[in-house]
């Protein structure tokens, strides 16, 4: 109906005339106003606010026309009148941003070795049955050097600090000069105090001293260095499995370092505790750089690519939203955080920014149609929400392949990854929406640099693919032929002094520690007899005694300890320290005598109180899984082959824990990456319906993992703990752009389009998103090369490459294959329908 009808008249002209002057004026513009009146059915005469601007509707220009009474200019009245969407949206916005925020304080740093390994893993297992009775291996070096460590000062504040430490409820255990066991000879047989007596340092010099300790077997290149010019203790704390804990404890030990004033002395401290604590503060420092530094680069980018503040706005809300409630999910789930889940927050920022994208991209053409409000964002979701469904479905399923891995940490990260790829989707494609329907109302600026140079670019690689596709085929695979013998070449490695660069402080301090001293790898031996104070048999002695020879014959092992030392030392003592009688004696009455007798505390460490299981502590000078794998597999075969019928064994400690990570990463590694593929390729057929086109799509997303293997090879990087998740996680984010770019080209031609021009407007629609998303989560990638963390670096290089070379495939290797697979389709096409397109 004509609005004319409903107005008298006299006031036609008037009315008239005010739409001819709204027809000039855009929704950019100030809506041109007129107060007039209405009069109701029941003839009352209603004051109202007129406002019109042109629009358009179904393609035809049209004026567009707003009446607001004073009631309806209210503020309750206008909450009142917003859709229920967007409350819906409000809310739970604010739901994700708000709960997490009260979950996260309670989210358990943990990067204990313990971690890395599944609870019924045999290492896992032995190692708690070992720490029932003998103290834990994870501990804290302490090395001192510098003049006069033996005098009468020195030796006063250093045993301070020892009884100090001892009184710390964290700590179980202080191993130092002023409290291990001595065995000496005595009037009436053998004495054993402390190797170096702080009440009698009266009574001797410190070149006596010196001399003493670099003599005592047991303290000589564990507790003091062979030429006397560093002097160690060691710090067994509890059993704390957890980060926080060991932080707070290393800067409880520091500060009483300080506090007795012998922090000048203290040139290195390692161990399994400090290297937890220095892969932690990595952790915190990284999360504390990356995930502001990813934001603040993806929202520069955002303003730089479209220049509109509602993106910019919005996409700091989403990723707060993403990153918080993905992280909130190892507080619920009772999950530890550590230097794998670290990954986390910066990798879900970059693929919430790429979703983001897409979706920018689509209002901002919806826009340039002249489209705004409910219906741009309308016309934007049918071009992005089926892919975008499918993306969200193809990157979850590259992450939660992780899940296969039989490693606790990657099988968490994974799953909780590919939970918040969900939350992106749920956050970008139904809670966005509608705030962009009622607020997105201006125009999105044409851009005349950036995004042309991105559309330049595009169409120069998309051209030369369609123009030279068999050239461009050949190419590719000679390029990748060429580089397969470097995926051969691909290390199975973890080390985790590698995890810090060369001049890293902890790894500095180990390497310093090992030359003065010994090894800081512990590995255990476990014995164990069935009968009662069977190992304490001459025979099985002498047998302890030369494995021990035999271990320290390796070049791995720097020194071993068990129960034979006790006996040798006290035979010696008891002989008047005659060096001939410092061996096992044949009488096992007199190796009972000789342990009913000892009133030392150190032996308990080596053997329980029944005397039927033993423990020989090796120091490794070794830290990579190979290394150790090899060393305990010569061990392995020395005890099968020497052990004695009636001695059952097991190794124990952090090495075997270490080691056992190999097996299961190479295992992780196969399911995860076959079950990434599978799970892409069903989920391509599903798609497309089609075995053809899911192939299609699977060859240039299979080229970058085969790439990453390459650079890996050529560039020495090890699959360890952080690259064994990069292959999955490459191919599962860049699915994302094939399927964006195919579901465009697919579309159009199942309509009846012209497959050259279907490739055409495909390439120059989405090819702009799939080149802005790439830079951006490459951009994102690269930062993490900052990073104090080996492996974090690794993952950033090679995942920002893999994308890199997935966006190269994309834009010149996927027109070649769909010009050569849809050329016949495309001859037979009619002309009218090219025309049409």
């Amino acid at each position: 109906m004509l609005i004319l009808d409903f107005v008298p008249e006299p006031e036609q002209s008037q009315v008239r005339s005010y739409l001819d002057q709204a027809v000039q004026t855009t929704k950019n513009d100030t809506p041109h106003e007129q107060t007039c009146t209405f009069r109701g059915v029941d003839g009352q005469s209603i004051p109202v606010q007129l406002q019109a601007c042109k629009t358009l509707f179904d393609g035809e220009v049209a004026v567009e026309l707003q009446l607001q009474t004073a009631e309806d200019l209210t503020l309750a009245k206008r909450v009142r009148r917003l859709p229920w969407h967007l409350y819906f949206s409000f809310v739970c916005l604010a739901l994700i941003i708000t709960i997490p925020n009260l979950l996260l304080p309670n989210l358990n740093i943990n990067n204990t070795p313990s971690t890395f390994l599944p609870p019924d893993a045999p290492s896992i297992v032995a190692d708690k049955k070992v720490r029932e009775t003998f103290p834990d291996d994870e501990v804290i070096v302490l090395l001192f050097e510098g003049v006069a460590l033996f005098s009468d000062g020195f030796l006063r504040a250093y045993h301070a600090l020892t009884e100090s430490l001892e009184e710390h409820p964290l700590i179980d255990d202080v191993v130092s000069i002023s409290r291990q066991d001595h065995i000496s000879a005595s009037e009436n047989g053998f004495l054993v105090a402390p190797l170096i007596n702080i009440e009698e340092l009266a009574e001797t010099s410190p070149k006596e001293r010196l001399a003493k300790a670099v003599g005592d077997r047991f303290a000589k290149n564990s507790l003091v260095a062979s030429d006397g010019s560093a002097i160690a203790m060691v710090v067994i704390p509890q059993a704390l499995n957890n980060s926080i804990k060991h932080l707070a404890l290393e800067e409880d030990v520091l500060a009483l370092v300080r506090q007795h004033r012998i922090n000048g002395y203290l040139t290195a401290m390692a161990g399994e505790i400090s290297t937890d604590v220095a892969q932690m503060r990595i952790i915190q420092r990284d999360n504390m750089i990356f995930i502001p530094a990813t934001v603040i680069a993806g929202l520069l980018l955002i303003w730089l690519l479209f220049r509109r503040v509602i993106a910019v706005v919005t996409t700091g809300v989403a990723t707060s939203a993403v990153v918080g409630s993905t992280l909130a999910f190892y507080v619920v789930f009772e999950q530890p955080f550590n230097s794998i889940s670290g990954i986390i927050p910066p990798l879900l920022s970059a693929l919430t920014i790429a979703t983001l994208i897409h979706f920018y991209n689509a209002l901002h053409y919806a826009s340039m149609r002249g489209l705004s409000g409910k219906r741009r964002v309308d016309s934007a979701l049918r071009e992005v929400k089926r892919p975008a469904l499918f993306s969200a479905l193809t990157t979850s399923a590259g992450l939660a392949s992780l899940g296969l891995s039989p490693i606790p940490p990657i099988k968490v990260f994974g799953l909780t990854a590919a939970a918040g790829v969900f939350v992106i989707y749920f956050i970008v494609i139904h809670l966005l929406p509608p705030i962009f329907a009622r607020f997105d109302r201006q125009e999105w600026p044409n851009r005349k640099s950036g995004l042309l140079l991105i559309d330049k670019l595009v169409r120069g690689l998309f051209h030369i693919g369609i123009r030279q596709p068999v050239v461009v085929l050949v190419m590719f695979v000679l390029l990748l032929g060429a580089g397969v013998p470097y995926i051969l070449k691909v290390d199975v490695e973890t080390d985790v002094q590698a995890f810090f660069h060369p001049g890293h402080k902890l790894r500095k301090a180990t390497e310093h520690i090992q030359q003065k001293l010994v090894g800081t790898m512990p590995l255990e031996i476990i014995l164990t007899s069935a009968e009662p104070e069977e190992l304490i048999q001459p025979e099985v002695l002498i047998y302890i005694r030369e494995l021990q020879t035999w271990l320290e014959q390796q070049p791995e092992v720097d020194k071993t300890v068990s129960i034979a030392d006790f006996v040798e030392e006290m035979h010696w003592g008891f002989n008047a320290e005659n060096p001939t009688f410092r061996a096992i004696p044949d009488n096992p009455e007199l190796i009972s005598q000789y342990l009913f007798v000892y009133d030392g505390e150190d032996l308990y460490d080596f053997i329980d109180e029944e005397y039927s299981i033993a423990r020989i502590p090796l120091n490794l000078n070794v830290h990579g899984a190979n290394e150790i794998g090899e060393v305990m597999l010569r061990i392995r075969q020395q005890l099968q082959e020497t052990l004695p019928a009636n001695i059952s064994w097991d190794t124990a400690g952090a090495a075997r824990m270490f080691s056992d990570q190999e097996d299961l990463l190479i295992k992780g590694q196969v399911y995860s990456l076959g079950g990434a593929l599978l799970l892409i390729f069903v989920l391509m057929l599903a798609l497309w319906r089609s075995l053809k086109d899911a192939l299609i799509c699977m060859i240039p997303n299979l080229s970058p993992v085969l790439l990453i293997f390459i650079l890996m090879g050529i560039m020495s990087i090890w699959l360890d703990m952080a690259t064994a998740m990069i292959a999955s996680v490459a191919v599962g984010i860049a699915i994302d752009d094939t399927i964006h770019i195919y579901h465009g080209f697919i579309h159009r031609v199942r309509r009846g389009t012209n497959p050259v021009m279907a490739m055409a407007r495909t390439y120059r629609q989405a090819g702009r998103a799939v080149m802005t998303t790439t830079i951006i989560l490459c951009s994102q990638f690269v930062l993490m090369l900052a990073s104090a963390f080996v492996p974090m670096n690794s993952f950033g290089l090679l995942t920002s490459t893999g994308l890199l070379a997935a966006l190269v495939f994309d834009l010149l290797l996927l027109p070649a294959l769909l010009i050569l697979v849809f050329r016949a389709k495309s001859s037979n096409t009619p002309a009218h329908s090219q025309a049409a397109a």
